[in-house]
């Protein structure tokens, strides 16, 4: 009897997988800050059941949004669990993909343990810190998938790069963009918004005032602003590539628009919408940063995956390594 062939992923479906993954990534991390932001953070005091060995907890709000968060968690897994198995039956294997993959698999499954642990914790303002930013590590992973799926890697592939010593400072700017995300962290943890509400068990707070914890947060987001305003005007002078040019242009803009909300939001005291969008703020940042960090290197695209039309904010498959015409090659 003939054995059934093995049926694959082919690299523009995959691309498919890693883009769900990777928006998928972005709910979880904006549905867990609802969860705090709305006081639900102690709605279902279990885990992973919700209360008292039920899988569901009452009919109120809370409970209620609380377990609609951990249904997220779940769809999640799935959509990375099918993730990792196209990465194993694509075409062309790739390890770089499989290893991202399951990578994802690890740190969303240290996600939801971490998320057990605060629970457990009655809302821990260090383990809900460590909870968000681990949170935006998975959203910087599942970024690079996508932007791996999309281009050839590996022995004999192209990769020009764009310039060396910009790309020593994408790599360099993790370590003030680290110390922004910290210190944001930090002020969320000393923060009123503690993730329950009232009549519940008060939450623990950081031990320190969250208008010192403000500051430092403000004196990190004015450091690295000016950082990458300075390295917007570098490139510009220096001619760069289009790609380098809007990915640092991106970073200012955003940059500007979370300080803007950083500000408003102090001045009328944290309400929760304002922190909300300034948490779609980080994320968004987190994703420009690691575009930025992987666009250094000029690469051709994955059969069947190029844009209809030409764009030109990258280098075209013919482009130097620096300096050359911008031409069609999509980011």
């Amino acid at each position: 009897m003939p054995t059934p062939l093995r049926r694959t992923v082919s690299g523009p479906v995959f691309r498919w997988f890693a883009l769900a993954s990777f928006v998928s990534m972005i709910v979880i991390v904006l549905t867990g800050a609802a969860v705090r932001l709305s006081g639900s953070g102690l709605g279902c005091p279990d885990w992973p059941t919700c209360f008292h060995g039920r899988v569901t907890g009452s009919l109120s709000i809370h409970p209620f949004i609380e377990y609609a968060n951990r249904m997220v968690t779940v769809t999640l897994i799935v959509v990375i669990g099918a993730t990792f198995v196209a990465a194993l039956r694509r075409d062309v294997r790739r390890l770089d993909l499989v290893y991202l993959s399951g990578i994802l698999i690890l740190g969303v499954v240290a996600d939801a343990i971490l998320g057990a642990f605060v629970v457990y914790s009655k809302l821990n303002p260090y383990l809900v810190s460590l909870h968000m930013v681990l949170s935006l590590a998975m959203v910087a992973a599942a970024a690079t998938l996508y932007h791996r799926a999309k281009y050839v890697y590996g022995p004999g592939a192209r990769a020009d790069v764009r310039d060396p010593r910009f790309r020593q400072v994408a790599r360099a700017l993790w370590v003030p963009f680290g110390l922004l995300v910290v210190t944001g962290t930090a002020t969320t943890g000393s923060g009123p918004h503690a993730g329950n509400s009232q009549g519940q068990l008060v939450a623990r707070r950081l031990p320190f005032a969250f208008s010192s914890a403000a500051w430092v947060h403000s004196l990190a987001a004015v450091a690295f602003i000016g950082l990458i305003v300075g390295l917007l005007g570098a490139i510009w002078a220096r001619g760069a590539p289009t790609a380098q040019v809007m990915g640092v242009r991106r970073l200012v803009y955003v940059s500007l628009a979370q300080a803007a909300i950083g500000v408003t939001q102090y001045l009328t005291h944290v309400p929760v919408a304002l922190v909300e969008l300034h948490v779609a703020g980080a994320i968004s940042l987190t994703i420009g940063m690691t575009q930025f960090t992987v666009k250094q290197t000029a690469r051709d695209r994955e059969p069947g995956t190029r844009r209809a039309a030409p764009s030109t904010d990258s280098l075209s498959e013919s482009e130097p390594a620096y300096g050359g015409p911008v031409g069609a090659d999509s980011t």
